[in-house]
């Protein structure tokens, strides 16, 4: 490590400190804080320079640029150490043609050969003999609209915001976790999906055909749009979000982290529900596992427009929102309880009677 990246790394760890001691939450111990601050605002923004790139073309599904931005994703999965968690490496593979919304088939019904559309996975394992056995789940989808014609010279929709902030996320969360030194006693399963903007398809996809037992993976955390702090309702600034805040104990988790990273984490009073179902945690919720959506904003200036750009993105935010994500997939990974439901809100009932169906 160089002497200007140690003393930034440094930095952030106190003030990581100072931001717990502020809220009158307990200190972070001293490995914690060091180990938070290495997530990099600058790594974000070059991964997501690329992914959000004219050259990937609005990754949309399917596409070449999004075959190229899996094997991008694939490449980081690697150099971080990951074990590959796919039924060809890193990838799990699926036909569009046999996937893909009623809408789309007729659009592809004459192609000769597949086309392959893949979930980028990868596996950290566990410390602990049992506990590994057990899984917690981080995700986003890496598609976007890929190319639409209509829009004067910008035909690309480049989806930097969405869904490229969480897609780079995941990239650093598995960074930072395969390069600590002490692993978590769960196994974590990093994974971007594909189709999400056809709605749900990968994820939807990957509940069908999960590759670690659904019965034991007892967290999904997903993140999307988390880059832009621009919301229409005002700045997010050092705040995020969470769909169905008050359905599990994910919600008091990733509240906590926030609280003791100084990233204050709330439940929106209307979004927060209303979106739970519009993003890729719904399928692993829809089988009975405790799955939420972290976003920062809801909506923002050129949402689903060419204009979101990676140059508007907030990156250092981002980081200290992915240290609040990264304390929370921590905490859920060396707890022993796995997260519940809360049967007490009307809201989860069906997910409820998924997880006893699941874990009778």
């Amino acid at each position: 490590m160089s002497l200007v990246r140690h003393a930034r790394v440094a930095l952030a760890a106190a003030l990581l400190v100072a931001s717990a001691a502020q809220a009158g939450t307990p200190a972070l111990p001293e490995e914690q804080a060091h180990w938070l601050s290495t997530i990099s605002a600058n790594t974000l923004r070059g991964n997501l320079s690329f992914l959000a790139s004219d050259a990937l073309e609005g990754r949309g599904t399917p596409s070449r640029g999004l075959d190229i931005a899996a094997e991008y994703i694939a490449a980081q999965f690697r150099a971080a150490g990951l074990e590959p968690l796919g039924d060809d490496g890193y990838f799990q593979t699926a036909d569009w043609r046999e996937i893909a919304p009623k809408r789309e088939i007729a659009k592809y019904a004459d192609a000769p050969q597949p086309l392959k559309v893949r979930n980028v996975v990868g596996l950290l394992r566990g410390s602990d003999p049992e506990l590994s056995k057990t899984y917690v789940l981080v995700t986003a989808h890496y598609d976007h609209l890929g190319v639409r014609e209509g829009n004067g010279d910008d035909a690309i929709y480049n989806g930097a915001n969405d869904d490229g902030s969480g897609t780079v996320s995941v990239i650093e969360l598995a960074r930072a976790f395969a390069a600590r030194k002490e692993r978590p006693k769960r196994s974590i399963v990093f994974m971007t999906v594909f189709g999400e903007e056809h709605g749900l398809v990968g994820s939807r996809y990957y509940g069908a055909h999960p590759l670690v037992p659904v019965a034991a993976t007892v967290a999904n955390i997903n993140l999307e749009q988390i880059g832009r702090t621009d919301d229409s309702e005002g700045p997010q600034v050092r705040a995020a979000a969470v769909t169905g805040a008050d359905y599990s104990d994910v919600g008091d988790v990733l509240r906590q982290a926030g609280e003791r990273t100084g990233i204050r984490i709330t439940r929106h009073p209307v979004n927060s529900d209303r979106y739970f179902a519009y993003s890729d945690n719904q399928a692993l919720a829809d089988l009975g596992v405790p799955s939420h959506t972290v976003s920062v904003a809801y909506a923002f200036p050129d949402y689903h427009g060419a204009a979101d750009t990676w140059d508007k993105i907030d990156y250092d935010n981002m980081a200290a929102v992915n240290r609040a994500v990264a304390l929370a997939l921590l905490t859920i990974a060396n707890d022993p309880r796995a997260p519940q439901w809360n049967a007490a809100n009307p809201k989860t009932a069906k997910y409820v009677e998924a997880a006893s169906k699941l874990r009778p």
